[in-house]
């Protein structure tokens, strides 16, 4: 018998700070604010590439449970902090109207370095995102799942939507951020290895160049961590709503589940060229769960509430394990409610048809942000 993976997990949420008068997306943070979240939980709080972000962290995880505790109470910390100095944190991978060239690297030695390294491209990267980790302690079982799961990374990003501004503009995009880091090397969907010492000798090839000092510099929707035994889901937005982060977290490790129990009976997901799931990935940032995304089985578009449905029945044995159906039927309200995306949109739209200038329809979406991202749990 195969012992089953531990399926622990944690989170990562980066959020930006603003000023909650005007809803400015901050250019310099105040030195008391992360010390003072680390009183609340130390070490799981830190800066970011720009001074405007702030990330927290939640401790490893033995069930959706805890996860969600965890990030209700770092949510919390850290706009209990912001508040002391006039600002709020928001929960969305882009501001709607801050410039970028306006914004300064945190005083960090990694980050330094890969600004001068990537120059022009990270500059423009004020975009914030969910990471979640699962623990597979087997390093053959990382590389395997990583290939299968990819093909779901589109539905993921879906869920998640949170970033249609860029800049004072509706992009048209449910997730622009996607738009944004495309230009990072090493990033995007990974390539397919046959086994773990594949994927290092890969990754050694350029280490040994110089050219990155570890696999935390390879940028992948998904990967392999290099400091722990998980295996690290990076596509996703950052959801506003807390619940929401919860239940797209509970998704991928009820997916990673699902697919260990087909490999228990010699049965994997078809693997499909990345050719095919980058075009998936470009539907789910264009259109979030409003859209389509192809069903490359049937050959055909399907509308994403129907694929939800599909996943949501494929993994329901695995959210009975784990403790975390109520987590699952969650993504339902998400598809049926709309994404931050939709929200924002809808907010920008309204306050423009009731008569707000441009500047006041952003500053009303920026309002929403700062309330929902420590909105009490829908469920």
């Amino acid at each position: 018998m195969i012992d089953e993976p531990a399926w622990t997990m944690g989170v990562e949420e980066e959020y930006l700070l603003v000023h909650r008068e005007t809803g400015a997306l901050i250019t310099k943070q105040p030195p008391g604010v992360l010390e003072t979240v680390s009183n609340v939980r130390h070490g799981l709080v830190a800066r970011e590439l720009f001074d405007s972000q702030i990330e927290i962290g939640t401790d490893v995880c033995s069930n959706l449970k805890e996860l969600r505790a965890d990030v209700w109470v770092l949510r919390q910390a850290v706009a209990d902090a912001a508040a002391e100095y006039g600002m709020a944190p928001i929960a969305a991978s882009s501001h709607p109207f801050a410039r970028w060239h306006q914004q300064q690297y945190t005083d960090k030695e990694r980050y330094q370095a890969i600004a001068a390294d990537l120059q022009g491209v990270i500059r423009r990267l004020v975009i914030s995102g969910m990471h979640v980790h699962v623990g597979i302690e087997d390093q053959e079982l990382r590389i395997d799942l990583m290939e299968q799961a990819s093909y779901f990374l589109p539905h993921l990003l879906a869920l998640s939507t949170s970033s249609p501004f860029w800049e004072a503009r509706n992009t048209g995009l449910r997730s622009y951020r996607m738009a944004v880091g495309e230009a990072i090397p090493r990033s995007g969907i990974p390539e397919k290895f046959g086994s773990w010492s594949e994927f290092r000798r890969h990754i050694d090839v350029l280490v040994r160049a110089g050219i990155i000092e570890d696999s935390t510099m390879v940028w992948w929707y998904i990967r392999p961590s290099e400091r722990y035994p998980t295996l690290e889901m990076r596509v996703t937005d950052l959801p506003t709503r807390m619940e929401d982060s919860v239940a797209i977290a509970a998704m991928y490790v009820c997916l990673l589940r699902m697919l260990w129990r087909l490999r228990l009976e010699n049965r994997r997901w078809r693997s499909y060229a990345n050719f095919l799931l980058s075009e998936n990935l470009w539907r789910a940032q264009r259109y979030g769960v409003g859209g389509e995304l192809m069903d490359f089985g049937k050959g055909v578009l399907v509308p994403f509430g129907d694929l939800l449905e599909e996943l949501i029945e494929m993994v329901l044995p695995d959210a009975e394990a784990l403790d975390c159906v109520a987590e699952i039927e969650h993504t339902r309200t998400i598809c049926r409610r709309g994404t931050s995306a939709d929200r924002q949109l809808a907010t920008y739209h309204g306050a423009l048809e009731e008569g707000a200038t441009e500047d006041e329809a952003l500053k009303a979406v920026v309002d929403v942000l700062v309330a929902d991202t420590v909105a009490p749990a829908e469920f």
